[in-house]
């Protein structure tokens, strides 16, 4: 099988008992014995309660391990190895060194080479017929690769001349393996036993080949106990003694110690030559005796030995180049095997010691933790290592372990330790190993000693791969075993009926270790794959035997298995009544193997025949039959004696005799009943069934050995008859009453007398005696039943049913006894039976499928059956009966009054109906009632169904289909939710489409909230309507109408209304200002503090517009005063709430101060349209606005009216809207009023005097720019950094280089009356607050500007804030400066040459 997957065998029975049965172990275990027994094994795996605690001492428990080498258990590998041992020995004797070839990259196997050979009819009949390629094949090489021929020459090399020599037909030739085949590996493999383990524990994933230690002395032994016990008990069980040897003598003898150290490598021959002449003086040549002729003397390497080389048969021509072995050594070659047995190792364990060097090892091997090996591997890699020739792995094994001495693994109540309650249970347990061989029914209670392994448990501490051998218990008994702690162990069983092939296919697979070795089978010490097994024909199984779990193997069964890692289990023998048959055949056969028996069958079962009534009847039925074999046997025996002439006799208590001194000489049996002696001959005894075997003395010399005459015997056996057939006495009796026919039936108590007889007389549980107690608990029940029924049968709680009152009647009238109640009870029975017949006759009066029996006559017997004292099945009919009464008078009430009219319910109030109806008798009436509710529910459900869909607005229905729907379905007489709910919807769509109509008919368009909240409640409606597009149609035009007015208006997020309406409010104090990024997030007050009512009212929107002017107005009147009174560096200033800091500018509208840095000051210079002279400084954009006075874009009027335009076209009225009419006709109003202000005499001079004066100024700048071509060098001078220092507060002070411009600033231009200056400085107040550009603002600022003195401190900031903004932007924008739209305006307009080269030389 060496290469061959392993196959798992089938699992074995696994048995889980219940708490009950588990109180009796051995009555379970005959329980199971039928099924179990057929698989040879079986596993029982107890409640899961049962966890009997470990009672090991673990500081004083140390053992002595055996020793295993696992390839050398497997019988196969096993005869494969000791041919090898004997060709090497063979060859190394020829002074050549075995090297065994490789074929196809494995070894080849010399022994089945040898076998097939042998087979085939021998090396020439293979050589001649050709046979060496179906050698080849039967060995399982590939054809086709010319490896027979290879074959043919190994065998023929290394193989043929051992054979020959082993038949005895001629001398091998002599072979030097180093020139003959470089390719041979040496063999390398020493003799069984030389593997020993490491001292130190330490295994690898090969065991380390080392020479063996020495084998234990008397003294070793002497000084360890466990040594001392297993001198008798050898690798088995009850296996006799080990040899000893003494101290002072060697290792091994002499002629073995080339043996245990075979050559691997070739070893030159040792010549005796010149130089060895002076010591070899005295050697004489064993063949003539002469120790002349030095030169020829041969010294043999193995004995010493001296011959002369042409003494030898045949001679020798030449002395050998090599080790030379002289014809007596190679002889030895020839001898048998010794027997094989395991080595007991010398170092002692404890349970950590050994479990650190189980684990330590199992880790190694598989190089992985020890509890992540699968166990199928374990199983495998086990299997492949026991049939490996190359592989040895060895391992240690705590087997046979004595519990008396080191202490069981159960708890004991043997007084050493006090126990707690619960050790107390668990050591009282049948199932404690130490209990159950002494049970009651336990055979093995009435043998008085110890027997170490079958009554006393014994211990065994396992590793991964350490193994038991495939054997059967001692006797055949039984065996149970317990895992109490860790790894599983792996179990193989083969059934007794199997057991015989199992010995057949060992002996005809490995004759070899039979033929000197017959009783292999009981050492414990050889293993075969089951796998080998079962192509056999042996049935096999296996299991996997975890902790807590029992293992049982029957009488007979063959089991073996190994560990699959470190772990304790306890084991022990039992035997029961069915197991006196096999262990008779046992002795039978232990006598035909001549094997030393461990205790008398006979004087067993003596035992038990002398005290019958300690027996159960179980145990004494089977006494008797064996007895009767035995006494039968004695009797026969001992015939045979007085034909022979042997009269004389003499008692002997053998049971007093040790059992050296009582056993057959022949066949090692242990005599009880009789043996035969001879008075010349004290120290010799034979069974009876060797009698020729004695001795040959004469005859009168030999005489009878006895321990029971045969009138004694048969005395013991008649007891056993009696008490045996005391059952049968008392079954006949059981079986007469319980036969008793009505008339001659017996009293109760009979039958309680024969249920104490056998209860008195301990008969074992049977059939008889399990239906006599059934019959009793029958009488009791009936008694108890009856005596209810007939004492209270009106108010019994609980009454009994009419089955059960026929079966107790039925039951009283079969009993074997006399029932004094019975007439009574049949009474009651006829009463009810009377109560049936006018049930059934009322049932069956009218047809009832059709409809209700009347509801008086139902009542009626409805109390009659209550008052019953049994429940009578018709009381269940008419209770339903009168049930479908009532639902068929609500189906009608539901359905249809009695006036005809229908009420209208729910869809609940049907299902209930429907659900009531399933529970009611059924008749024509309730089908069709059931039909008729059905349909109307799958309508209303239908509608209910539409109605949702509906309601869901998937898909929006018109108005009229909705309707259409709402009103079909109010023609169910069901109320439905969703159709109530879509009726609703509709009144609120109807409500809808009126609002609209009103709105749309008013005075005025309709407001854009309005429309919004129209659209709003028209989306939420399953509804479709047209008019809802149209609306979503205006209010997204108007949506788009305000978002256009908002971007034309507003620089940010705000409200465009508030942008639009007057700024009523004017806020005085610097402390309420907004925040920056919001300045005109005020309140409600800035939409003209109307309401939302009053914003739908044009002509209060106009009203509040006008109101709003005025207050505008003089609010900002009230702020100029205000803020023209603040000193612009003393008090807080800005948006900022910040202190006054340069640069800072006023406002020209509000008056109010602001700094450059927090808001944006006009350029100066406009950024479109013609370019201006710089000297015309009342062109300058100087004018600031704040934020808060210039709260929008300010579009042109232009804008604004197409605004309007667009306004016009929308069906629909916005606030924003209102306001933009009214801005827009404020703006017209003082555009016409300014352009008749401007119209003025005093004002058009004016205008022309600005224009000629800038006319002027033009001319120059044209002469300047003439002047600047020519100049030399670039115009573009740059300045250091010392040019253009900073001034104080971080502004950079421009003053220098602004001078030469702002001296030539000339004021005033123009001259105004102060009428003329009065109206327009009113007209530019109104202009500012105007939210629109106009030209006409421009122009009376440019006239005021030019009526007035130049203002050249604010000129002076301003261009100092566009100096900073300017080389700000360069600075951080990395821009050329010649490409930037800022240079060229400066460029342009020429402010002032030196402030253009401060600017370009800052960026």
């Amino acid at each position: 099988m060496e290469g061959e997957e392993f196959v798992p065998p089938p699992e074995c029975p696994v048995f889980e008992p219940s708490w009950e049965e588990f109180q009796d172990p051995l009555g379970y275990i005959a329980k199971i014995r039928p099924i179990a027994e057929k698989s040879g094994i079986c596993k029982i795996r107890p409640p899961q309660d049962w966890q009997p605690p470990f009672s090991v001492e673990l500081d004083s428990f140390h053992f002595t391990p055996r020793i295993q080498r696992l390839n050398e258990l497997e019988a196969e590998t096993r005869v494969k190895l000791n041919y090898l041992d004997r060709i090497a020995r063979f060859w190394e004797i020829q002074g050549s060194s075995l090297k065994i070839p490789h074929i196809e990259r494995r070894i080849l196997d010399l022994f089945s080479l040898s076998k097939i050979v042998t087979d085939e009819g021998g090396f020439e009949m293979v050589c001649k017929e050709r046979r060496w390629a179906r050698v080849a094949q039967r060995l399982g090489y590939p054809p086709g690769k010319n490896i027979g021929s290879l074959l043919r020459s190994h065998y023929e090399r290394i193989v043929y001349p051992f054979e020959m020599f082993q038949s005895g037909h001629c001398k091998p030739k002599h072979y030097d393996g180093e020139d003959v085949d470089k390719e041979y590996k040496p063999h390398s493999i020493p003799l069984r036993q030389s593997v020993q383990p490491s001292k130190m524990s330490s295994y690898g994933r090969r065991a380390n080949r080392c020479q063996p230690d020495p084998e234990p002395t008397e003294e070793d032994i002497e000084k360890n106990p466990e040594l001392k016990k297993l001198q008798i008990y050898g690798a088995g069980p009850k296996m006799m003694g080990l040899g000893l040897v003494a101290r002072d003598k060697g290792i091994r003898k002499k002629g073995k110690c080339d043996y245990y150290n075979l050559p691997s490598v070739f070893k030159p021959y040792n010549l005796l030559f010149s130089h060895l002449l002076s010591k070899v003086d005295s050697f004489v040549c064993r063949m003539c005796g002469r120790g002349d002729d030095d030169e020829k003397l041969l010294l043999c390497d193995g004995c010493d030995d001296n011959y002369h080389t042409y003494c030898l048969l045949p001679p020798l021509a030449d002395p050998p180049k090599g080790n030379w072995r002289c014809p007596k050594c190679v002889a030895e070659c020839k001898k048998p095997s010794e027997a094989f047995g395991f080595e007991q190792a010398t170092r002692e364990y404890t349970l950590q010691s050994f479990g650190e060097m189980a684990d330590a090892f199992k880790a190694d091997y598989f190089n992985m933790p020890v509890h992540m090996v699968p166990t199928e591997l374990v199983e495998r890699e086990f299997w492949r290592l026991v049939s490996s020739i190359e592989e040895d792995v060895t391992v240690e094994y705590g087997a046979d372990i004595h519990s008396k001495e080191f202490g069981s693994g159960f708890p004991m109540n043997n007084g050493k330790k006090t126990l707690t309650k619960e050790e107390e249970e668990y050591a009282r347990c049948g199932w404690n190993l130490n209990v159950m061989p002494v049970l009651e029914q336990s055979l093995l209670c009435h043998i008085n000693g110890d027997i170490s392994g079958m009554k006393v448990p014994w211990l065994y501490v396992g590793m991964v791969f350490s193994a038991f051998c495939w054997h059967i218990e001692d006797h055949w008994s039984y065996s149970i075993n317990y895992l109490h702690w860790g790894e599983p162990k792996t179990w193989y069983g083969v059934p007794s009926v199997a057991a015989e092939r199992l010995e057949e296919v060992m002996k005809k697979l490995t004759p070899e270790l039979f033929e000197y070795q017959p009783d292999l089978l009981h050492q414990l010490v050889t293993i075969m794959n089951p796998n080998i097994l079962m192509a056999h024909g042996v049935p096999v199984v296996r299991t996997n035997q975890c902790a807590g779990e029992f293992v049982i193997t029957f009488p007979r069964a063959y089991h073996s298995g190994f560990n699959q890692g470190y772990n304790f289990a306890e084991a022990v023998n039992f035997c029961t009544a069915d197991w006196l048959p096999a262990g008779r055949s046992c002795i039978e056969h232990y006598r035909r193997l001549r094997r030393y028996c461990v205790f008398s069958h006979e004087e067993l079962t003596c035992k038990m025949a002398a005290s019958p009534e300690k027996l159960d009847l179980n145990l004494a039925a089977a006494t008797h039959r064996e007895m009767f074999i035995i006494v039968q046997e004695e009797r026969k025996l001992r015939k045979g004696l007085m034909e022979r002439g042997i009269t004389e006799a003499e008692r002997e208590a053998f049971e007093l005799l040790p059992d050296d001194e009582r056993q057959c000489d022949k066949c090692k049996t242990t005599c009880f009943l009789s043996a035969l002696a001879c008075s010349n001959c004290p120290e010799s005894l034979v069974c009876l069934y060797h009698t020729q075997d004695l001795c040959n003395c004469p005859t009168e010399k030999l005489y009878l050995r006895y321990r029971y005459t045969l009138d004694e015997l048969l005395a013991m056996l008649h007891r056993l008859k009696v008490r045996s057939e005391s059952f049968d006495s008392w079954a006949n009796r059981v079986k007469e009453a319980l036969e008793q026919e009505e008339g001659n039936k017996i009293a109760i108590d009979d039958l309680e007398m024969l249920k104490n007889e056998a209860a008195e007389k301990k008969f074992p549980d049977n059939e008889l005696l399990r239906k006599l107690n059934t019959v009793l608990k029958d009488i009791e029940h009936c008694q108890r039943t009856s005596t209810e029924l007939l004492s209270n049968s009106e108010t019994s709680e609980t009454k009994m049913t009419f089955a059960e009152l026929k079966s107790m009647v039925e039951t009283m009238q079969n009993l074997p006894c006399v029932m004094n109640q019975l007439k009574e009870v049949q009474s009651v029975l006829q009463i009810v039976e009377d109560f049936q017949s006018q049930a059934q006759e009322l049932v069956n009066d009218r047809d009832w499928r059709k409809d209700s029996p009347p509801p008086e006559k139902l009542q009626t017997l409805l109390e009659e059956g209550a008052k019953l004292p049994v429940v009578v099945p018709e009381c269940n009919l008419l209770q339903g009966l009168k049930e479908q009464g009532h639902w068929l008078a609500e189906v009608r009430r539901t359905l249809a009054t009695e006036g005809g009219e229908r009420q209208e319910v729910t869809l609940d109030v049907l299902r209930n109906l429907m659900e009531a109806g399933c529970n009611v008798p059924q008749s024509v009436s309730v089908e069709t009632a059931m039909a008729e509710l059905q349909e109307l529910l799958t309508i209303a459900e239908r509608w209910e169904e539409k109605a949702q869909i509906c309601l869901e607005q998937r898909q929006k229905h018109p108005l009229s289909t909705l309707e259409a729907i709402v009103n079909e379905a109010q023609l169910i007489p069901v109320t439905l939710p969703n159709i109530l709910a879509l009726q609703g919807c509709l009144t609120r769509a109807r409500a809808w489409v009126t609002d609209l109509e009103e709105i749309q008919n008013g005075e005025h368009y309709p407001c854009l909230d309005d429309l919004e909240g129209l659209v709003a409640i028209g989306r939420d409606l399953p509804v479709f309507m047209e008019e809802l597009r149209q609306l979503e149609l205006q209010v997204a035009s108007a949506h788009s109408w305000r978002d256009k007015a908002s971007k034309t208006f507003l620089k940010k997020k705000n409200i465009c209304l508030i942008v639009l309406c007057p700024c009523a409010k004017r806020r005085e104090q610097r402390e309420e200002a907004e925040p920056m990024d919001d300045p005109l997030d005020d309140s409600d007050t800035n939409t003209l503090g109307l309401s939302a009512q009053d914003l739908r009212d044009p002509a209060a929107i106009v009203m509040a517009f006008k109101e709003g002017e005025h207050q505008e107005k003089e609010a900002l009147l009230r702020l100029q005063k205000v803020n023209m009174c603040k000193a612009g560096l003393n008090n807080t200033m800005c948006v900022c709430s910040g202190q006054p800091r340069a640069p800072q500018l006023r406002c020209h509208l509000c008056k109010d101060w602001f700094h450059g840095g927090c808001v944006p000051f006009p350029s100066l210079l406009p950024s479109s349209g013609p370019p201006i002279n710089p000297l015309c400084w009342w062109d300058w954009d100087s004018r600031f606005l704040c934020q808060r006075c210039q709260r929008s874009r300010r579009p042109r009027l232009e804008t604004i009216l197409a605004l309007l335009v667009a306004l016009q076209r929308l069906p629909v009225r916005l606030p924003e809207g209102e306001a933009l009419q009214c801005l827009t006709e404020r703006a017209i109003t003082w555009q016409g009023r300014a352009k008749e202000a401007l119209e003025a005499p005093e004002l058009q001079q004016a205008l022309q005097r600005l224009q000629e004066l800038k006319d002027t100024l033009h001319h120059e700048v044209e002469k300047e720019e003439d002047m600047e071509k020519d100049a030399e060098g670039s115009s573009v001078i740059v300045l250091s950094d010392s040019e253009g220092g900073e001034g104080e507060d971080g502004v950079i002070d421009l003053t220098e280089e602004t001078s030469p411009l702002l001296p030539l600033l000339k004021g005033q231009v123009v001259e105004l009356s102060s009428a003329t200056r009065v109206h327009l400085e009113e007209l530019q107040l109104e202009g500012d607050l105007l939210e629109v550009s106009l030209d006409q603002t421009h122009t009376i600022h440019r006239v005021l500007q030019a009526a007035s003195v130049p203002p050249r401190e604010m000129l002076h900031t301003l261009i100092q804030v566009r100096q900073i903004n300017v080389e700000l932007f360069f600075r951080f924008k990395s821009v050329n400066l010649h490409k930037h739209t800022e240079w060229i305006r400066l460029k342009r307009f020429k402010i002032d040459r030196l402030c253009c080269k401060s600017i370009c030389s800052k960026g």
